[in-house]
């Protein structure tokens, strides 16, 4: 897994130390914080915008290689960062599919033109990406997809349906897995493709979740003509791709990294709002309330060190590999045990609220919303099988198709 590290290029500001750092994002801070914190409260999706201001400042792509526009740093300026930005509550300056998965694995595997047309615009919020990976045949088991593409002259042709793909009505690309080959088992006929989502033949339908939000989507794929230049890595070898995907959004959901230190390192932790709850409601002497609150904090400051040593091991061009699997499943955990002790700490409030109170509902959203940290980015069995085969070393679930022609899989045939 490659990193999102300046290898070997001189950067745009390595002559200032730490120190000089930290008084430059101070500076920028004092002047600056408090305008995006009234954004972020009047506009959630204030984020693109506060994004392009830290690019032009440049404190956003801090380790990105300047190749990409980035400044080249080292992790220790951007560990500066966040400690600076932790006193604010301040838009994310990353999105967890854009800049935590997405741009990570492009830099993987992307070619040098791709790279240097997306990654700039992907870091800086110009241009948003999600991926098209799961099907209605194929969630678990997203080998088994069915989504063809084919070759016709410099330009491939690609057709079928992906679902639960999250922001994809907000998106501008996408990175999809196709089957370029139905004629070999079902792990080697698989390519990567970036799709423009504004191309002719794609077609978005929201799906509705019980928060009342849409942030996911069911996406119909008919026919779509994406430029062979837009074949991301090889042909037939994206199921390598698309590990090392997976291995990015779990580390991207469970750790918090991000493409040029892109992923959010100060976001206010649910103990300590439920500290100050607690404290307004006159439940911080209870005993079971305090066992509860400690309990909430030693987890999330366990997932904290996790996901700084693995930031850190990725900075130093350590493969972290299924690792990304125990915080993603930590993060799913914690957030159930969060939820659910917002509602109790919240009573009466958490159910029946002021329409007039602009914070009301926000326990009882999260409750509805908890469930799905437990799915997306592959559900908590998975992330449980994955930890036991490759961190813990146990046999392998039996697969009787694995080495047998996607085409002739009579159960799952796939395209003919």
């Amino acid at each position: 897994m490659a990193t999102t590290q300046s290898q070997g290029t001189s950067a745009p500001d390595q002559a200032i130390d730490l120190e000089s750092f930290r008084s430059k994002v101070r500076a920028w801070l004092g002047e600056n914080a408090q305008h995006w914190v009234e954004q972020q409260r009047a506009d959630p999706t204030a984020g693109r915008a506060f994004r392009r201001e830290l690019w032009s400042a440049g404190l956003l792509g801090l380790t990105l290689d300047p190749a990409y526009e980035g400044q080249g740093l080292g992790d220790e300026y951007q560990k500066v960062f966040n400690e600076e930005a932790s006193r604010y509550a301040l838009p994310p300056i990353g999105e967890a599919v854009t800049t935590g998965i997405c741009a990570p694995t492009l830099l993987d595997f992307g070619s040098e033109d791709q790279k240097r047309r997306h990654i700039p615009r992907m870091i800086r919020g110009d241009e948003a990406w999600t991926q098209l990976l799961s099907e209605p045949g194929a969630g678990s088991d997203l080998a088994g997809l069915q989504t063809k593409a084919t070759r016709d002259g410099d330009e491939y042709v690609i057709s079928g349906q992906k679902v639960w793909t999250s922001a994809a009505a907000d998106s501008d690309f996408a990175l999809c897995i196709a089957r370029t080959n139905p004629d070999v088992p079902k792990h080697q006929g698989l390519s990567m493709f970036i799709v423009d989502l504004r191309a002719p033949g794609v077609n978005i339908r929201p799906l509705r979740q019980m928060t009342g939000d849409a942030h996911f989507n069911e996406v119909f794929l008919d026919d779509v003509h994406v430029p062979a230049s837009d074949l991301v890595g090889r042909e037939d070898d994206g199921w390598r791709a698309l590990t090392a995907m997976l291995t990015h959004e779990r580390l991207a959901l469970g750790a918090g990294t991000g493409a040029g230190g892109s992923g959010q390192g100060w976001t206010q932790p649910a103990s300590a709002r439920f500290i100050q709850l607690a404290r307004r409601r006159g439940l911080d002497k209870d005993p079971v309330v305090r066992q509860d609150l400690v309990a909430l904090y030693i987890a999330e400051r366990v997932l904290g060190f996790l996901g700084q040593k693995m930031r850190d091991e990725i900075a130093a061009g350590i493969v972290v590999g299924s690792k990304g699997s125990v915080a993603k499943l930590t993060t799913a955990l914690i957030s159930r045990q969060s939820a659910s002790l917002g509602m109790r700490l919240g009573g009466p409030a958490a159910q029946a609220w002021d329409a007039n109170d602009e914070d009301a509902g926000e326990l009882a959203r999260a409750l509805c919303f908890s469930p799905m940290t437990a799915i997306a980015g592959g559900t908590s069995e998975i992330q449980r099988n994955t930890i036991g085969e490759r961190v813990l070393g146990l046999p392998k679930e039996p697969q009787l198709d694995r080495d047998v022609p996607f085409r002739e899989v009579l159960h799952n045939p796939g395209p003919r």
